[in-house]
């Protein structure tokens, strides 16, 4: 069995916005065509009787042109987003490895982000120095800057 991580999706409210966000401050390449999806097939996928989704695909910075994206979508229809912490079960948040986590946090405060926490910084026994920080996008998703010293 040969197995090969693809992609994640975020489900976003203006997903041309979001999409700009990573492309702006994580150097993500949007990977063409754009997507307009409908139809039997993708009712059939999602469960949702009359689906229709847009969006883009991001290629996540540091894997070359093979890597995984980041997939941003969004449906004509969608439902509220549940507030979500950090220790919420399910899919917590996404992480970009900086130069520097101040300045990242800075800039994606900035841009429309918003602070979950503090920047830490912890020695890892057998890892290194880490320093980290969780912030939520434009649109709420936690992500995680991080640097290893």
């Amino acid at each position: 069995m040969s197995v090969r991580y693809v992609h994640t999706n975020i489900i976003a409210r203006d997903w041309r916005a979001l999409a700009s966000f990573y492309i702006r401050l994580f150097d993500c390449k949007p990977v063409p065509p754009e997507r307009d999806l409908a139809g039997d097939w993708l009712d059939a996928a999602t469960g949702i009787a009359g689906s229709h989704i847009t969006g883009v695909h991001l290629r996540l910075p540091g894997h070359g042109d093979t890597g995984p994206t980041l997939e941003i979508f969004s449906y004509d229809a969608m439902t509220d987003h549940p507030d979500i912490a950090a220790n919420t079960p399910g899919f917590s948040h996404i992480a970009f490895l900086v130069d520097d986590v101040d300045a990242v946090s800075e800039a994606v405060l900035a841009a429309g982000g918003a602070a979950v926490g503090k920047t830490a910084r912890r020695d890892v026994p057998g890892v290194g120095r880490l320093s980290f920080r969780y912030l939520r996008d434009p649109e709420g998703n936690i992500l995680e800057v991080q640097r290893w010293d």
